[in-house]
């Protein structure tokens, strides 16, 4: 069984960074596709940054200047560095990846972090 396991999260001031690390629990594994999402209080989850395995990158326009996402291929990680966080960006960040086990392609979720930037 594989794990997405996440890391990171935490209470900051508006204007502050953040960075969150997601990485796979075995070894054994080849990510593909990694994303990160997030659900704010009483809205849908949503996609907001994605990264390729040749590290072509997706963000949405809310993050776009001000989060980065990277990855390490070695170590199946992927990262999302947060600057000039906003109070709106509170919510709870949940990393995605599909992940090849052997010839087998499956899609894993994390347990998610949450992310709370005070005015």
């Amino acid at each position: 069984q594989v794990q997405l396991v996440e890391s990171g999260g935490g209470l900051v001031q508006a204007g502050g960074s953040l960075r969150l690390s997601c990485v796979a629990s075995r070894s054994d594994v080849q990510a593909n596709m990694m994303h990160w999402y997030r659900q704010a209080p009483g809205r849908q989850r949503e996609l907001i940054a994605s990264i390729t395995r040749t590290n072509s990158m997706y963000y949405t326009d809310d993050v776009k200047g001000r989060f980065t996402i990277s990855r390490d291929n070695a170590k199946n990680t992927v990262y999302l560095q947060m600057n000039s966080l906003k109070p709106e960006d509170t919510a709870v960040y949940y990393c995605n990846a599909d992940l090849y086990i052997g010839r087998f392609l499956r899609n894993y979720w994390g347990q998610g972090t949450q992310v709370t930037v005070s005015s």
